[in-house]
Formats: structure tokens, C-alpha cells, sequence
């Protein structure tokens, strides 16, 4: 079992596990930071999606900057387990984890809940374009997306990647609709 660390906010430093489980591959330190200099070093009020969650550092790390409300969906039993035993020892209060299929939890919430929605699929999934068709209708007015792949994926109509970068063979990109400002 590896770690990573969240990077800012209240539990800067702070580690989180990292089980040894097929497909699980947290988003590196390099890139949380990121993204998280793109979104801005807090998110006070912000509700947050982190689909397909595994280890919860995407998550973890907005709650840490003072999210509002942070949704962590991951299908597999001991991974969600792992969430819910590291949401309790750091007393976030403010994360809920949901033990579903991403796509499936995805599709029957109501829409415009999320200001931040954080997709991450495991690669060899191939659910990107599923996954973004699926977070689109969650996204409040102003509100991002944020996606991590193995190859460029093009945002889709109505909406431009604002941001963007490349980290070795991982391509992540911060998408905002075309007609709204940023939270």
C-alpha cells in the first residue's frame, strides 16, 4: 500500500492510503497543484464531485480548501471503505462518500448540484466521453469540469478547455461552458 499527501488547505501534509487495487492511479502531486493553482487556493462554498474517486485525493483536496459539500462515488467496496475511514480520521466533516457506479450515481442526480466536478476514470476504462456526458447536466451555472486522460479529449459543444496541461502520458484539462464566467 502506497500514500500521497494533500498539498493545501487544512490538512496540508496530511496522508492519505493508497491501496494496491487494478486501475487505481491517484492524480500526482505536480498535478494536483496544479490544479489547484488554476481553481484558486480556496473553495469556500463550492459543492464538489469527485467522480470515480479511488484514493480521494482530488476530493480530499478540495474539502482541505474548504469546500462546502464534497461527494466521493467509488464503486469498489474497499476503496469507498478506505474513503470513509480517511474522511473520518481527518473529521471532514463536510465529505460523503458514495459506494456506486459513477456513471450509473451520475445520471440519477437532479441537475446543477456541483460547482467543481472532478473525472478521473481509470484509463483502461475508456469512459471519458461517457463520464463528461454524464457530469454535464450536474454542473451549476459557472461551474467546471475537471478532466484527467490518457490522450487529448475534446471538450464537448458549448464548452472550451480553459485550462490544460500534460504530465508525461496524462493529459488533464479544466473545461467551463463557453457563456458562463468561473465560480
Amino acid at each position: 500500500m502506497g500514500e500521497v499527501r494533500i498539498i493545501g488547505g487544512q490538512w496540508k501534509r496530511s496522508k492519505l492510503p493508497v491501496p494496491d487495487a487494478p486501475g487505481l492511479r491517484p492524480t500526482s502531486d505536480r498535478i494536483r497543484e496544479t490544479l489547484f493553482n488554476w481553481l484558486g487556493q480556496t473553495l469556500t462554498g463550492w459543492r464538489v464531485l469527485d467522480a470515480f474517486a479511488g484514493s480521494g485525493a482530488l476530493g480530499f483536496e478540495a474539502a482541505s480548501r474548504d469546500a462546502a459539500a464534497v461527494v466521493l462515488v467509488e464503486r469498489d467496496a474497499k476503496l469507498a471503505a478506505g474513503l470513509r475511514a480517511s474522511a473520518q480520521r481527518l473529521k471532514a466533516t463536510t465529505v460523503q462518500v458514495q459506494p456506486a457506479d459513477a456513471l450509473a450515481w451520475m445520471r440519477s442526480q437532479p441537475p446543477g448540484g456541483f460547482d467543481l466536478i472532478l473525472l478521473d476514470p481509470p484509463f483502461a476504462a475508456d469512459v471519458f466521453d461517457r463520464a463528461l456526458a454524464a457530469a454535464l447536466p450536474l454542473l451549476a451555472e459557472g461551474g467546471l469540469i475537471y478532466l484527467e486522460s490518457p490522450r487529448e479529449i475534446a471538450p464537448p459543444a458549448g464548452f472550451t478547455a480553459w485550462r490544460q496541461g500534460r504530465a508525461g502520458a496524462v493529459h488533464y484539462q479544466l473545461l467551463r461552458r463557453d457563456d458562463n464566467s468561473t465560480p
